[in-house]
């Protein structure tokens, strides 16, 4: 048998006993998608709320107090930007519906006396199709948010897991992590905790990271928004469209555009179309300063992850588990990135212990 077949058949069955072994890993999680989502929530809640935990321990703090101001504290911002959306949207949505039929009626208006010559069967028949592409482009994203929450039963089951968990996390975290390392055979217990403790703190400056990537891009699209309907009249929901990009900025890449989106719509629903175009630029202005600015000096020091990987990243993700997927597609990667590397280059044996710089001096 010639050397290089021989050398392809070794190759051949270790990398298809791999691909086996993440194919089946994969298959686990999205079955067990309603257990594994609170869960992966509940660890990005957990590496943002430690440090905060800590903080408050180093200046004296009882740890029960610490806990409990931290988890309280974020139930009370969670609910407090939800009542406020609900307030805005109940005030602003009427009007913009009302908006939203002149708009399409002087739109029909427009292509049936356009040189195109089009009939009421006819534009209805094209907006048929339309919706029918939408709605078959997006079940991928729909199925996966409903997978989660597809009943008020399930979504507070999954709300309360979380919250148990990262209770549980934030309480004993260490032990939790100790317990797991021991399943390891004591030999590569070193490479096991110390690629942990190296993913952690990638984890954890992740989401410190991208919540101010998040802040700024909500702060830039309201803010143009708001001084935009200053010179059209009022711009409405500003505080939703600048929550709805806060949170799709959690999705590298893609979530605030699609979320900016919005904005343009609305300002072409309720304003005119010159002013959507304003708001179209303002959209991308900030995505500009996110994509030359923010990611390449702010966000490049906590993901060690070429762009292009983040963007097939997050389309696998999303296809694989929809929104959730395209959520934690980006911490995943970058998080397995830095453990891989640390255990392949040795460093557990000479830094048992990593720290931030070592994580960004080797990533």
């Amino acid at each position: 048998m010639p050397i290089g077949m021989h050398i392809a058949g070794v190759w051949s069955w270790r990398v298809l006993v791999v691909v086996g072994v993440v194919a089946v890993f994969v298959y686990l999680i999205v079955q067990l998608r309603e257990i594994v989502v609170p869960f992966m929530v509940a660890i990005l809640l957990a590496a943002l709320l430690v440090p905060f935990v800590h903080f408050l321990q180093r200046h004296r703090w009882p740890k029960w107090l610490a806990i409990a101001v931290a988890e309280i504290g974020l139930i009370a911002i969670v609910a407090g930007l939800v009542v406020l959306v609900v307030f805005q949207i109940r005030g602003g949505f009427p009007d913009l519906q009302k908006q939203t039929v002149q708009a399409y009626n002087d739109l029909k208006q427009f292509l049936l006396a356009s040189p195109l010559h089009l009939t009421d069967s006819d534009i209805n028949a094209y907006l048929g199709q339309a919706l029918a592409a939408i709605q078959k482009d997006s079940q991928a994203l729909v199925s996966g948010a409903l997978s989660v929450g597809s009943t008020a039963g399930r979504f507070l089951a999954g709300v309360l897991l979380t919250l148990f968990a990262t209770l549980f996390m934030l309480i004993d975290g260490a032990g939790i992590w100790a317990w797991f390392v021991r399943l390891f055979p004591r030999k590569a217990r070193g490479a096991v905790d110390g690629s942990g403790r190296a993913g952690w703190i990638t984890l954890t400056n992740f989401v410190r990271v991208q919540i101010f990537v998040a802040f700024v891009d909500a702060v830039g699209i309201g803010l143009g928004a708001y001084i935009l309907g200053l010179f059209f009249g009022g711009f409405p929901l500003v505080i939703p469209i600048a929550v709805a990009v806060f949170l799709g900025s959690f999705i590298p890449v893609v979530g605030a555009v699609l979320t900016g989106v919005l904005a343009v719509f609305i300002a072409l629903i309720y304003l005119n179309p010159f002013a959507a175009v304003l708001m179209l630029a303002i959209v991308i202005l900030v995505q500009q300063i996110e994509g030359h600015v923010l990611q390449p000096f702010v966000m490049g020091t906590a993901v060690k992850v070429h762009p292009l990987a983040v963007v097939f990243a997050v389309a696998a993700g999303g296809f694989l588990a929809g929104i959730p997927g395209a959520l934690f597609a980006v911490p995943v990667v970058a998080t397995l990135n830095v453990m891989i590397n640390y255990v392949a280059r040795g460093e557990w044996r000479t830094t048992p212990h990593p720290t931030l710089k070592d994580v960004l001096r080797d990533a």
